[in-house]
């Protein structure tokens, strides 16, 4: 089956569906991206890229255009929001680079998302529909056709689900509602005359508290500073994303040592999410239909692994259209047995170290004793699996190890 002419449907228009739709257009399948938002866009504050979020760029030819909007770290550290002691302090310089061929850095979530819109809207065979929101989805042994929430119908040769936590096309076609983490996000970003200066460091820095933690790191050329805190809510949450409010953030830090609180009263306003992630499923592909990104498997922030992996799955979704010649339920079989076990792993990875991060009592005095002495190549060699990532074999479910 040759791929000119053949059509997909992409539902979503943030990171992962872009990236989707410039994998498979380059494959020379046209595409029809639908958004529900009334103009392509990326809420959010900062995100963590690391070297195989740049492989997967790379792959998609927009590497250098993120690589212009990233701020470049030095060390990724983790720090004890108690006694502000350090725990561990990976290298992510030169010899970061050298071990796994990529950069660590950092970027605004709306620039990394320009990087891919601007060879997105350069794209001949993409084309874009907004304010338009997917609600149903029928599939044949023909094709694929999605119904927006006006009643109209879109068809298509197939469809690629990226359209987030609350999927869908998800769910049509698995049917299950997301886990609840309890745990609450608030994210700012601060201009860096506002920014503290003895927390001014180009590194992620990670504050591990008891049910809690803090983060920082620079953005945009050091012009800003993302800050994010995390904590177990003491309300029954449901997944959503609302404005923040500074009382109660300050509420859940108390006994946090003063360097890392003077950051929560910097901004003048905070984004409020109540995280989710999903149980890893044994399949996400059906005929005609796959799910790409958080739509597949969302999963919580501690590994910094959410975005990077929705690229990973673009570029295998690329390679296994190309792999089959265009046959889609080919493609999407391929596509999914590699990445589910890959994805998962990660999944599980963000829940543990979760727990980690939030450790008290003995356990935060476990977690403290757990890098001691640590080497950075033991520190390279534990992340392998998870940097180590390379597009060249991609739907080698295994290629990291």
């Amino acid at each position: 089956m040759n791929t000119q002419q053949r059509k997909v449907i992409i539902v979503g228009g943030g990171i992962g569906g872009l990236a989707a739709a410039l994998a498979l257009a380059r494959q020379g399948v046209r595409i029809e991206l639908l958004e529900q938002a009334e103009k392509i866009g990326e809420i959010g504050a900062g995100i963590q890229l690391a070297a195989n979020a740049f492989a997967a760029l790379d792959a998609l030819g927009v590497g250098d255009a993120a690589r212009n909007r990233s701020v470049f770290t030095d060390q990724l550290k983790l720090m004890d929001a108690i006694d502000a002691k350090e725990i561990a302090v990976v290298d992510v310089g030169d010899a970061y680079r050298a071990r796994f061929g990529n950069p660590y850095a950092v970027i605004h979530r709306a620039d990394i998302h320009l990087s891919i819109l601007e060879a997105v809207q350069d794209h001949p065979l993409i084309q874009f529909r907004t304010a338009t929101r997917v609600e149903r989805l029928e599939q044949d042994a023909q094709g694929v056709t999605v119904i927006d929430q006006h009643g109209e119908r879109h068809t298509a040769d197939a469809v690629v689900g990226c359209d987030g936590v609350k999927s869908a096309i998800r769910h049509a076609l698995i049917g299950d509602e997301p886990r609840v983490t309890g745990h609450v996000v608030y994210r700012a970003v601060v201009d860096v005359e506002n920014m503290p200066a003895d927390l001014q460091v180009n590194a992620p820095v990670v504050w591990a508290g008891p049910h809690c933690h803090l983060v920082h790191y620079p953005l945009r050329g050091g012009q800003q500073y993302n800050l994010v805190v995390t904590f177990h809510s003491r309300e029954t949450e449901t997944w959503g994303v609302r404005e923040g409010s500074k009382a109660e953030v300050l509420s859940y830090f108390d006994g946090i040592h003063p360097l890392p609180h003077q950051m929560l009263d910097r901004p003048t306003s905070w984004k409020r999410w109540a995280t989710a992630d999903r149980d890893p499923v044994e399949q996400w592909s059906f005929g005609r239909a796959t799910i790409l990104g958080d739509a597949a498997h969302p999963m919580t922030q501690y590994v910094a692994q959410g975005a990077c992996q929705a690229l990973e799955d673009a570029v295998a979704l690329g390679a296994a259209v190309a792999k089959t010649g265009g046959d889609f339920e080919a493609a999407f079989q391929l596509y999914e047995q590699a990445r589910i076990p890959r994805t998962a792993r990660v999944l599980f990875a963000a829940r543990d170290m979760g727990r980690i991060y939030h450790a008290k009592g003995v356990e935060r005095l476990v977690r403290n004793s757990l890098w001691v002495g640590r080497t950075q190549t033991q520190f390279y060699d534990a992340l392998q699996w998870l940097h180590g990532w390379r597009a060249e074999n991609c739907l080698n479910p295994v290629s990291w190890l």
